[in-house]
């Protein structure tokens, strides 16, 4: 599907700094960059990262790239003061699907990211992160999957992503429940490869594995990268596309709108389960 063209005006000086990129030698560095708010994901800091990512996407030089943030958190997943301002007329499967379309470049991404965690790790920001290659967090790195509380599903493939790295229960846990997950206990279900002790040796840690990746020989990487593109993204490619309609029934639900009617007239929701 196609979607809806592209009608937003050029993002401004200010805006583009949401997300930096700078470039060094054989391996990008990609920034979240709005610390004061502990890289809450703004409409104006998701088009930014958007355009980093696809233009990191068309450099056949690098072999590996490293995403962090600025500040305490890696991202604190969406800024809620932008939650239902949409104000665009297409429909909720286009506005998901036309989201998922450039989310999917951490999937296809011609070298491996490493993400560099801490602080907090919630929604889709998380879930981006599990997209990834590989994964560092400092020892109180904290990591959720919140949506499910808030009346909606987590919907960019993380899911997916978890059941694969640490089944069913973990999963379920956090898709159901929204809670905390720390980093030793995600270190152990494999949810993150390395812990660290602070923010300085995190970033410490992360170059240098993307240098490692970086010296390595660039065919023996793509070939590697392969065989786990293979064991893995396909599902969650399917999972993703699944994950656009559940959300659309999810918006059009009477359950959905019982939950915002009962927040707005502060009572207790009665939902009738369709």
């Amino acid at each position: 599907m196609s979607g809806p063209p592209e009608t937003r005006p050029p993002l401004t000086p200010a805006q583009r700094d949401l997300v930096r990129l700078e470039v060094r030698g054989p391996i990008a560095v990609i920034t979240n960059n709005r610390p004061e708010k502990h890289n809450a994901m703004s409409d104006e800091m998701d088009r930014r990262l958007f355009e980093v990512l696809a233009e990191v996407h068309a450099m056949p030089e690098l072999r590996a790239i490293v995403w962090r943030g600025e500040g305490a958190s890696f991202s604190s997943g969406r800024d809620t003061g932008q939650i239902g301002l949409r104000t665009e007329d297409i429909s909720d499967l286009e506005f998901i699907e036309r989201g998922h379309r450039p989310t999917q470049m951490f999937l296809t991404m011609p070298c491996p990211i490493v993400c560099a965690l801490k602080g907090w790790v919630i929604g889709g920001a998380f879930e981006r992160a599990l997209l990834c290659d590989l994964r560092v967090a400092t020892r109180d790195a904290r990591m959720m999957l919140p949506e499910v509380v808030h009346g909606v599903i987590p919907d960019s493939g993380g899911v997916a992503r978890l059941f694969q790295m640490a089944g069913h229960g973990l999963a379920a846990d956090l898709a159901l429940t929204g809670r905390v997950l720390g980093a030793e206990e995600a270190h152990a279900h494999g949810v993150v490869s390395r812990l660290v002790d602070s923010e300085e040796e995190l970033d410490a840690v992360t170059m240098g594995m993307a240098e490692t990746i970086a010296a390595a020989p660039a065919f023996t990487v793509k070939m590697a990268r392969r065989t786990l593109f293979h064991l893995g993204v396909p599902e969650v490619q399917r999972s993703i596309a699944d994950e656009a309609l559940q959300q659309s029934m999810v918006f059009a639900s009477d359950d959905y709108a019982e939950r915002k009617a009962a927040a707005a007239e502060e009572r207790a929701p009665r939902y009738r389960r369709r």
